[in-house]
Formats: C-alpha cells, sequence, structure tokens
C-alpha cells in the first residue's frame, strides 16, 4: 500500500471516529436535557451552535427572547478568528458591535474574512489586551455606551472576573467563562495578573460562586450555564424578574466539566465553519 492510499484510508478512519464521539455526545446531551425535563425554562434545553464553541448560540437566543430583546449592540472580549465566537450569530440577525482579541496575528484573518462587515460598520474591531485597568478608558475610546449595551462576552481565558468587576459598562446580559473543576460551592479565583496568559491548563479562572457573587455585587443574576461546564450566563438583576429556573442558585445551575461532549454532531459533521458576504448584510 502507498503512502498516499494509506493517509486516505487513516483520513477516513478518523472522521467515522469523530462521528461516532459526535452521536455519542449528542445523546448524552441529550439525556441531560431529559433529566431536567421537570423544569422546562432551563436555558439547557434551548441550547445549539451556529458560530459558537458550543451550545451558547442558542441559550442566548432564548435569554434575548425572554428579555425582548431582538437586535441590539455587543462586545465580545476574545474571539481569536471570530468564526467561533458568541457574537457571529447575532451579526447574522442583525446586531452589531465590537470584537476584542489580544493576539494581533488574528487580525488579517478577520480584516479579510469579515471585510464587508467591517465595511459597512455592523462591525468594528480592536486588537489589544483588556485589563482590569484598561477596560473602561478602553470601551470609551471605541464609544461602547455605558448604558446601552445589550450584550458583553468575556473570554480571556483566566482573569475575566477582574474585567466583569472593573467595567464601568452595564450590559443587559453577560456571558463569562468558569472553571467547573471547581465544585459550586467553592469560591475561587486565580491572582490577577495583567499579563496573564492561559497555559493550556485547568488554571484558567473563577469558579461559578466566584463569578455569582462577583455579579451579584455589580447588580447581575446567574441565570444558566451550559451543558459541558464552560460558560455561565448572567442578566442585569432588574431585568431577570421571574423569567428564568433557579435563577442565582449557583448549586442549582452548576454544570460540571463535560469537555468531551464539544465533540457533539454539531462539531465533528459537517463543512468548516467560513464567512463571506451575505447579501442581507451588506447594507449599513
Amino acid at each position: 500500500m502507498d503512502a498516499k492510499r494509506f493517509e486516505q484510508l487513516l483520513q477516513m478512519q478518523l472522521n467515522q471516529t469523530r462521528r461516532v464521539a459526535g452521536y455519542a455526545a449528542r445523546r448524552e446531551i441529550d439525556d441531560i436535557r431529559r433529566s431536567l425535563a421537570d423544569q422546562p425554562r432551563r436555558l439547557e434545553h434551548f441550547g445549539f451552535k451556529v458560530y459558537s464553541q458550543n451550545d451558547e448560540d442558542g441559550m442566548l437566543e432564548e435569554i434575548f427572547g425572554r428579555l425582548g430583546i431582538a437586535g441590539g449592540c455587543f462586545v465580545e472580549i476574545g474571539v481569536e478568528n471570530g468564526l467561533e465566537c458568541n457574537t457571529l450569530y447575532l451579526l447574522h440577525k442583525g446586531w452589531r458591535g465590537l470584537w476584542i482579541d489580544g493576539n494581533p496575528r488574528q487580525k488579517h484573518a478577520i480584516e479579510s474574512r469579515f471585510k464587508s462587515l467591517l465595511d459597512n460598520g455592523r462591525l468594528q474591531l480592536h486588537t489589544g489586551f483588556v485589563t482590569a485597568e484598561n477596560i473602561n478608558p478602553l470601551f470609551e475610546q471605541l464609544g461602547v455606551p455605558q448604558n446601552g449595551l445589550d450584550f458583553l462576552s468575556i473570554d480571556v481565558d483566566g482573569m475575566d472576573i477582574y474585567l466583569l468587576e472593573a467595567m464601568a459598562a452595564r450590559p443587559k446580559v453577560v456571558c463569562i467563562e468558569y472553571n467547573s473543576k471547581f465544585p459550586a460551592q467553592l469560591n475561587k479565583r486565580p491572582q490577577y495578573n495583567p499579563n496573564n496568559g492561559w497555559r493550556g491548563t485547568d488554571y484558567m479562572g473563577s469558579s461559578l460562586l466566584a463569578l455569582s457573587e462577583a455579579a451579584n455585587t455589580r447588580g447581575y443574576t446567574l441565570v444558566g450555564s451550559n451543558v459541558v461546564g464552560i460558560n455561565a450566563f448572567f442578566v442585569r438583576s432588574d431585568l431577570a424578574g421571574d423569567l428564568f429556573d433557579d435563577a442565582g442558585n449557583v448549586q442549582a445551575l452548576y454544570n460540571p466539566p463535560r469537555y468531551w461532549l464539544c465533540q457533539d454532531h454539531f462539531s465533528a459533521i459537517g463543512h468548516t465553519a467560513d464567512f463571506g458576504p451575505y447579501v442581507d448584510l451588506l447594507n449599513p
């Protein structure tokens, strides 16, 4: 067997393994949702992926639907190349906003792929690190409204909680990563380091309890987390009302680390994510 044929067979086997893992993950996610059948308003029921890392797109759509937010303005901190983030689906639905990423190597890729959105003003891009010291002057410089922001997503792999505590802006909804290694009863946060970079280990952020307590002091209520145990969702307390089951209950809303479920059938099967000019998004 020549090397080319061997590589083809190996790739076929790899694709089959991914498909099997994807379908197994989807079955497990369905089992988790069935265990919450007596709580039909739990956000886990509504999760799906369009461009988000996991099921965040669907959970956010449900949150905005309950709040009566059909479109608006967002800021997302930590987007990498923009193809797997929490706001690209919102752009498709008519939102507009700002992407911030600390990796200058992503700048060209974003400017090239999303040129149509950048040119017509639907999307703004800033490259640079966001810290507790610069978040407010940076937002002011970039024209982020303090009281008119609808959604903020923070994914900076560790120091997220300090950005939440420092920001003057009052977005209606916040999505922020938590470290689900720590169970619901533990209040844990990393020591602040504005130069922190993720080392690929589990030293990567704060526990859900720590985030919830920090959010409470800013006037936000925990309303859910996703089944893989990566992102937590907060709504401004004056808007949350009685719209969410177990709102504010960290013990009930905590999801443990199930990172293997990232390999669901949305990511394991199908075409690679991409973006190009769409007719409905060409106008400002």
